[in-house]
C-alpha cells in the first residue's frame, strides 16, 4: 500500500460511516487517500471527518473548483491507482452499469483510465440487495474484468430486517484492495 494512491467513494447508505476506519487502514500503510463523497454520504458522514483523517479537500461537486489548473473528475481519476466505493448503493451501482454520470463520483468512475480497477462495496436492505435489476447490474460490471465487488455479508441490518446486505468487513476489503493493487 505504501505510495498508493486510493480514490474512496462514499455514497449515502448508513454503512458509510464504517469507511472512516477503512481510510484510516489505507493510511496507516502508507497510501495517499483522496475522497469523493455523494450528497446522500454527507447526511451520515461529515466532510469533515474525511478531510481530518486524509489531510485532502473532500469532493462532493462537480462544480466546484478546487483547483483552477484541473478538471476535477479527470485530475481524480489519473490521480488514482484504484477507486474503492464504499458503501456503494443500489443506485450508484445502476448508474455506473449504465453509463450515467450524473454526480462527480460517476463522472470520474467514467474518467478512469484503462487498467484502474473499481472495488465496488455494495451495502444496503436485503431486498433491494436481492432485487433481480441490482442483481443484473451487478453482474454486468463484474463481466468487465475493471470492476472488482465483494459481497454483502448476511446479519441484522440497520432497518432490522435480516438477510443479505451489510457492508464487507473492513479487513477484507483492505485485502483485496492490497491484492488488485499488487497486480498492477
Amino acid at each position: 500500500m505504501k505510495n498508493k494512491k486510493i480514490l474512496v467513494g462514499i455514497t449515502g447508505g448508513i454503512a458509510a460511516y464504517k469507511t472512516c476506519s477503512l481510510v484510516n487502514m489505507f493510511l496507516k500503510e502508507g497510501a495517499d487517500v483522496k475522497v469523493i463523497m455523494t450528497y446522500g454520504a454527507t447526511n451520515f458522514v461529515t466532510p469533515l471527518t474525511f478531510q481530518s483523517l486524509t489531510n485532502h479537500p473532500v469532493y462532493l461537486d462537480m462544480w466546484q473548483t478546487y483547483n483552477k489548473e484541473e478538471v476535477e473528475h479527470i485530475s481524480l481519476a489519473k490521480w488514482a491507482d484504484i477507486l474503492v466505493i464504499s458503501p456503494a448503493t443500489a443506485n450508484i451501482i445502476g448508474k455506473i452499469a449504465h453509463g450515467i454520470a450524473d454526480d462527480l463520483l460517476t463522472t470520474a468512475t467514467m474518467a478512469l483510465p484503462k487498467g484502474t480497477s473499481v472495488l465496488i462495496i455494495p451495502a444496503m436492505n436485503t431486498n433491494m440487495w436481492e432485487n433481480p435489476i441490482v442483481q443484473e447490474n451487478v453482474k454486468k460490471l463484474a463481466s468487465n474484468n475493471k470492476y472488482h465487488f465483494i459481497d454483502p455479508r448476511k446479519g441484522v441490518l440497520a432497518c432490522r430486517d435480516e438477510g443479505s446486505g451489510k457492508i464487507a468487513d473492513n479487513k477484507d476489503i483492505f485485502e483485496e484492495t492490497q491484492k488488485i493493487l499488487s497486480k498492477k
